[in-house]
Formats: C-alpha cells, sequence, structure tokens
C-alpha cells in the first residue's frame, strides 16, 4: 500500500527521532536554567498560583466524589468479610498510594495543561517571543522556565489536596451516611498507612508527573505552528501525550516502588 512505502516510514521515524531530539535539548535547557529560576521565585510563585487556581477547584470537587465512591464500593467488598472497620485504610492507602497522584496528574494536564499549550502557541502566533528574543530576552528562560517550575512544585500541593479532601469523602459515606464507627476508621487508617512508604511514594509520583506533564504543555506550545489550527491540534496533542505519559509512568513507578 502506498502509505506504507519504507520511504515514508522511514520519514516519519526520522521526524519523531528529531522531535525527541529537539525535545531532549529543550528539557536540557530548562533544567541547566533551575538555579537562575528559581532565584528570581516570584516569576514561579506567580505560575503556581496561576496553574494552581487553574485546576483547584475540579481537583477538589473529583477528589471529594472519588472518595465518596471509594466509601461505598470499599464497604461493601470490606463487609463481606467482616472487615468494614477497615475502610478508612483502604480509602486512604488507595488515594495516597495511586488515585491521587494519577488522576490530579490526568486533570492537570486536561485543565492546567492544556491552558499552557495554548499561551505558549499564541504567544508563538502572535510573534511575542521572536519579539523576546529580538530584545535579547530568552523566551526560555523568561516564559518557559518559571511555568516548568511552577507545574512541578503545584502538582504535589494538588494531589495532597485530592488525597485529603477524597479521605473526608469516604469518612462521610463510610462513617455518616453508612453507620462505620468513626474510631476505627481513622485508627485503622493510621495505623495502615505509613508516612515514607506510602505517602512519600505517592509524593514522589506527583513530583515525576508534574515534569512530565508540564514539560510536554510546554513543548507542544513551544512547537505549535504558528496559525489557530497548529495551536488547537498542539492542545490536542498535550492532552493525549500527557495522559499516555502518565498512565506509563505510574506502572514504571509502582514496579520500582513495590520491588525496593
Amino acid at each position: 500500500m502506498r502509505f506504507l512505502h519504507p520511504a515514508r516510514v522511514g520519514y516519519a521515524v526520522r521526524g519523531q527521532v528529531a522531535d525527541l531530539g529537539r525535545a531532549a535539548r529543550l528539557f536540557g535547557r530548562l533544567i541547566r536554567m533551575s538555579g537562575p529560576t528559581l532565584a528570581r521565585f516570584g516569576l514561579v510563585r506567580d505560575q503556581i498560583h496561576f496553574l494552581g487556581n487553574y485546576s483547584l477547584a475540579i481537583i477538589a470537587i473529583s477528589g471529594l466524589f472519588v472518595g465518596f465512591v471509594l466509601g461505598l464500593q470499599g464497604y461493601y467488598i470490606l463487609q463481606r468479610y467482616g472487615s468494614a472497620e477497615a475502610l478508612g485504610q483502604l480509602v486512604a492507602l488507595t488515594l495516597v498510594r495511586e488515585l491521587g497522584p494519577v488522576v490530579t496528574a490526568l486533570l492537570f494536564a486536561g485543565r492546567a495543561g492544556t491552558s499552557l499549550t495554548a499561551e505558549i502557541g499564541l504567544m508563538k502566533a502572535g510573534e511575542q517571543l521572536a519579539a523576546m528574543e529580538m530584545m535579547a530576552v530568552d523566551p526560555v528562560r523568561r516564559i518557559l522556565a518559571p511555568r516548568l517550575w511552577g507545574g512541578i512544585i503545584a502538582m504535589p500541593l494538588l494531589g495532597a489536596v485530592f488525597s485529603a479532601v477524597g479521605i473526608l469523602g469516604g469518612w462521610v459515606v463510610g462513617v455518616v451516611l453508612i453507620g462505620v464507627d468513626s474510631g476505627s476508621f481513622w485508627s485503622q487508617m493510621q495505623g495502615g498507612v505509613e508516612v515514607w512508604k506510602d505517602v512519600g511514594n505517592g509524593l514522589v509520583k506527583s513530583f515525576v508527573f508534574g515534569i512530565a506533564v508540564t514539560f510536554i504543555a510546554l513543548w507542544q506550545g513551544y512547537e505549535a505552528h504558528p496559525t489557530p489550527e497548529g495551536v488547537s491540534r498542539a492542545t490536542t496533542r498535550t492532552v493525549v501525550s500527557a495522559s499516555l505519559t502518565v498512565l506509563g509512568l505510574d506502572f514504571i513507578l509502582t514496579a520500582m516502588m513495590f520491588s525496593l
């Protein structure tokens, strides 16, 4: 078939490899700029506030309803084995280990990630990045680097909010609505959740997801074609690429953490 011609396949593969190379070079530049970027923490603080506000409402509401579902489903599963008192431990471990970091990253990609891509893409389409270069201002250092660190710092904070609100939602369903003993709910959770092993692993996942999602969003906006159609396609690619990357990294990190 025509579209499977070796030349076409080779051209597509070469293009993907070139994109990976440019992305790696940009990521290296951003990492090298970490010191000067964090030294001007005002820019990073503004981005933390911007990205956090974009995602806080949807993450808090989603965490509450996820906690509702976990409390309801967990109670009926544990009740079969006479372990309904362990509901708090089940809800907390599920949230801090897995659902908190992963769902937060997916929501962050769909809400804040797309806004980052659209913002950078529109700046490129409006030739604002080119104008900054003409004025001897590095747009990577002034625009991209603060946003990268804003996303990296905001992601663990949002993940913690998701998990905390989810645990509260599980308590509401399990204790207030169903009637599980409140003391058993909290004591089982406190006894079964380890700070470094469980909460720490969730924070590590959130940190890694923050790097991946934020960089993908910035890269797609920075490389978008300077047209409305190009920006819209870059925004779509951000959601797809970031979501698949988060799920893949989650498997790798989980396998590494359980093997230690």
